[in-house]
């Protein structure tokens, strides 16, 4: 969590309101004694929705801290509370051993009392013989997350602690799904851990989380699998979710579907997040119209042809992913059927991986063959596009998904998608020279993917039509952006900044304006 305080635009963002002010009041509120579902500290704690039963949606009020999790000036606490809390009044919860006073009003040990604020004004608190300034900020994303588990790993280690320790970690928890309307979802998680390549050694880490039911985040369809997108590499944290979108708009097949949400767990704010449906196989994923069941007839034998799901990783490693090396040194992970050594067919899907990608990657080279006999030409031509006009480097390097089925006249071709990881597309590839020089890439001002020297006729053709509908996706796009903001039409000279605790951690929520 960087300390440097940056810029993060509302063109794209558009979500952030700066919510009402009210002059401090008293708010009569019955006496409460709720129970959280994790352990508490000496701190106060501040509930999503007031008065309710529930007992996962919390936060305690915490300080800046920097990348090593170090504390920095300890007597300025903040609440980032979700959007689900009134702009005026939230529960507060006392996990001291004696009274304390928040803006008058006088919360004893182990209670709870609605109090009144102003977002994004200091008052003094007397806590636990200390005096601190307390300041409340409201986040207007689209819902709140909460994870908890207290003892994770048996031995009394936080959730998120416990999982930072090695991405192959895994756990259960508690939570809660808290919509912007105060609506509390406390379906349990069935597993929470870690994802991501070069993501995951960031201080901000993401994670994959399964609930034990479906659930909807924010509207979205339910499911029971998401992947909840750090963005960090990307200060203003709105390239993933703009190209997702642009994605969705132009029809590429398997576009994933998110939202915003402000992510909690054990009674800490991790910061904003995008939650995303989870790239994977199976009639109830993203992508279901195969399984990974399918390599396999009847007698368990392999097929002679089989859909697959495949991922270009230049980062695949022995021993911790299941790909196979193809033409020009290019490494292909194989997402779907997954198996692991001793597996039924675990080489012999390698093979056939291996053959067909290879077949694939040497038609797109050769001009002179035909790519529709080995591709779907429409989803690889949308998938080219969204690369090049998101100046997405990394579109030659990982992160780059095929799905290998039968088109609707029963021939198996590789259809481009699902798309995935723009953190470090639209520009801000050189805040990754470091990284990008690991994989090998030089200039990373130019398109390294070999579909972007691909120069054909007939995906020339298909190009020109999806450009014209990717166009006016772009300019709807905008203009709703434009719509949503009513700061930005007033006064474009206005930027959100946020607070140097949060830096990389929210989508332009919590934060302050200041002028150029």
């Amino acid at each position: 969590m960087k300390t440097t305080k940056k810029a993060i635009s509302i063109v794209l963002a558009g979500l952030m309101t700066a919510g009402s002010m009210s002059a401090l009041s008293v708010s009569a509120v019955e006496e409460t004694s709720p129970t959280l579902s994790f352990k508490t500290q000496n701190a106060l704690y501040a509930h999503a929705v007031s008065g309710s039963a529930d007992s996962d949606a919390w936060v305690a009020w915490q300080c800046e801290h920097n990348e090593d999790m170090d504390e920095i000036n300890a007597n300025q606490k903040y609440f980032f509370l979700p959007s689900s809390v009134s702009s005026t009044s939230v529960e507060l919860y006392n996990a001291y051993s004696n009274n304390v006073t928040v803006n008058n009003v006088t919360i004893p040990a182990g209670e709870s009392r609605e109090v009144s604020y102003t977002i994004d004004k200091a008052s003094n608190v007397n806590a636990g013989g200390k005096t601190y300034s307390l300041t409340f900020l409201k986040s207007s994303a689209e819902s709140a997350i909460y994870v908890n588990n207290s003892n994770a790993d048996g031995n009394g280690s936080e959730l998120i602690s416990y999982l930072s320790e090695d991405k192959s970690n895994s756990a259960s928890a508690t939570g809660a799904i808290v919509d912007k309307d105060g609506k509390i979802d406390n379906t349990s998680i069935k597993k929470i851990k870690g994802r991501g390549n070069s993501t995951w050694g960031k201080a901000k880490k993401p994670f994959n989380i399964t609930y034990s039911d479906k659930v909807s985040i924010g509207g979205m369809a339910k499911g029971k699998k998401f992947s909840l997108l750090a963005n960090y590499q990307d200060d203003s944290l709105t390239r993933n979710r703009f190209l997702y979108d642009l994605a969705d708009a132009v029809d590429i097949p398997y576009a994933s579907d998110s939202r915003y949400v402000d992510f909690y767990s054990d009674g800490f704010y991790w910061g904003s997040y995008q939650m995303t449906e989870k790239i994977e196989v199976g009639k109830n994923a993203l992508i279901n119209d195969i399984d990974d069941t399918a390599y396999l007839d009847a007698d368990g034998n392999v097929n002679k042809d089989f859909p697959f799901l495949c991922e270009v990783d230049a980062g695949a490693t022995d021993g911790e992913d299941y790909y196979v090396k193809c033409n020009d040194g290019i490494k292909v992970t194989i997402k779907a059927p997954e198996l692991s050594e001793g597996d039924k067919g675990y080489d012999e899907v390698k093979n056939y991986v291996r053959e067909k990608y290879n077949a694939f990657h040497n038609a797109a080279k050769n001009t002179a063959s035909d790519l529709s006999q080995y591709a779907d030409v429409d989803s690889c031509a949308k998938l080219w596009l969204i690369n090049e006009l998101g100046k997405n480097w990394d579109s030659g390097v990982s992160s780059v998904y095929f799905v290998y089925k039968q088109d609707s006249d029963g021939n198996f071709k590789f259809f481009g998608s699902p798309v995935c990881d723009y953190d470090n597309a639209l520009g801000n590839a050189t805040g990754s020279a470091w990284d990008l020089q690991n994989f090998g890439v030089k200039d990373y001002t130019q398109y390294s993917g070999w579909w972007c020297r691909f120069k054909d006729r007939q995906l020339l053709t298909t190009f020109q039509e999806i450009l014209w509908l990717i166009r006016r996706q772009l300019i709807s796009g905008l203009r709703s952006l434009f719509r949503q903001s009513t700061t930005l039409q007033a006064k474009l000279s206005t930027i959100w900044v946020q607070m140097s605790f949060i830096q990389k951690h929210s989508i332009t929520t919590f934060s302050r304006t200041v002028q150029r």
